[in-house]
């Protein structure tokens, strides 16, 4: 907890001083706690309990439900953001972030991730000649189905091979800020082959309900396909498993397209053997299922990564945690000025406008904002940061927070809404407040 004065505030014009403050007073240390006097701390701030009100009846119970659920929303984000705080507190303390890993686990994390790819080329080249004899042998349009999209597993699998190898061969003069978006990039065109196969089935599978082909029965063949398209869908399952254990993206990106073929296999299986056994019509249909399947699953895909390539902002609640950081990083930060996160790839880009003061040397100055730059950089979620340095406010949204602090320093109740009494903040959801004033 940071104890920012310990008499209400003064009368001086310069709130925004006073709020973004580090040294609103004159003390670095607080005598009570033995922490730094001008850092935010989130370790006293608890949220408050939940209350259940003993009353019965329908309408009571009907409202209730309602409300609980508004309710239960509204903790479960700011418990987020309270671990989020923590997290920083953490970084701040230790230098790293809560389970981290070390440099040898996250080169033998990185070798797991190379096996896993290579392991799920290796069976999709198998599982494709496997089951090009079983659409042989079945004639069926959902097995053939399913052998297409082996075959663009293959096409697909290796682009985001090409793409994680590119990753890994840095060309500074070439991609100065890197090749991370390699990485989108190869999942979009991943996902744009695997739906414009869906589309091709689905207009198969159409020609097919309007000629009304029957499949042919034989049981020895159909024996051979059932085996053959059990044995892939066990593969195929095994392998999303393992591919699941990992974040990094294109090997969640594998792990989809085996959960994929998971679902296609078993659609496949059981329609071409429905429609020997029973209604031809069955074959087709089950065909439109995978094809539409195949292209709402991965045009989401293309969408999710379109965005994360066009330069989406980051949640609030990301943001807060930035600017929480930013806050307790150095009392010699007057204000906060802008903060921005967005995304150019897979993670983050943040920019940072602080002020400090007027008399500060440039060592100093340049010290301040490299060190703030590095322990942004060493957050998960960031690429790159940026730091602004400057000794005064320039933005229109600075002059429109001084104007609504005067404005507030006329109505003590709003003041109070929003401000620290005492010096400190009463609940979570000033917190939540403040940082969405300063964001």
């Amino acid at each position: 907890m940071v104890s920012r004065q310990s008499s209400p505030r003064t009368d001086s014009l310069d709130y925004r001083t006073e709020f973004l403050s580090p040294a609103a007073t004159g003390e670095d240390v607080s005598t009570a706690t033995g922490e730094p006097s001008w850092q935010l701390r989130m370790d006293r701030f608890q949220l408050p309990e939940r209350r259940m009100d003993n009353h019965f009846g329908f309408g009571y119970f009907h409202r209730a439900l309602r409300r609980q659920k508004k309710i239960s929303e509204y903790y479960r984000r700011q418990e987020k953001l309270v671990e989020g705080f923590h997290e920083v507190d953490s970084f701040i303390e230790l230098g790293i972030l809560p389970g981290s890993l070390t440099e040898d686990e996250m080169k033998q994390l990185a070798r797991n991730e190379r096996v896993a790819i290579h392991a799920s080329n290796v069976a999709n080249l198998v599982l494709f000649l496997a089951k090009v004899y079983a659409s042989i042998q079945s004639r069926s349009l959902a097995v053939i189905a399913s052998t297409l999209d082996s075959l663009l597993d293959l096409l697909s699998g290796f682009i985001l091979w090409f793409t994680a190898n590119s990753m890994r061969k840095p060309n500074q003069f070439q991609y100065p800020i890197g090749k991370q978006r390699m990485q989108p990039v190869g999942i979009v065109i991943f996902a744009s082959v695997m739906a414009t196969l869906g589309l091709q089935i689905l207009f198969e599978a159409g020609r097919e309900l309007v000629i009304r082909a029957q499949p042919e029965r034989d049981p020895d063949k159909e024996k051979w396909m059932i085996g053959i398209m059990v044995s892939v869908t066990v593969v195929k399952f095994v392998l999303m498993v393992y591919c699941r254990r990992f974040n990094n993206e294109i090997v969640r990106a594998y792990a989809q397209d085996h959960l994929f073929d998971v679902i296609t296999n078993s659609i496949g299986l059981g329609t071409a053997v429905l429609a020997v056994r029973s209604y031809w019509w069955i074959d087709p249909i089950g065909a439109i299922l995978i094809a539409l399947y195949t292209m709402s699953n991965w045009g989401k895909t293309v969408v999710e990564n379109v965005w994360s390539l066009i330069g989406r902002t980051a949640p609030p609640e990301y943001l807060a945690k930035l600017t929480y950081l930013i806050w307790n990083h150095h009392k010699n930060i007057k204000h906060i000025e802008t903060v921005r996160a967005y995304t150019i790839g897979c993670h983050y880009f943040v920019e940072v406008h602080i002020v400090l003061p007027q008399d500060m040397s440039l060592d100093q100055a340049h010290n301040i904002g490299e060190t703030l730059e590095e322990k942004l950089e060493q957050l998960p979620e960031v690429e790159r940061a940026f730091v602004h340095v400057d000794f005064r406010c320039h933005s229109s949204a600075g002059a429109q927070f001084q104007t609504s602090m005067n404005i507030l320093k006329e109505n003590p109740l709003m003041e109070t809404a929003l401000l620290w009494p005492q010096g400190k903040m009463n609940t979570l959801y000033d917190l939540e407040k403040i940082f969405k004033v300063i964001v």
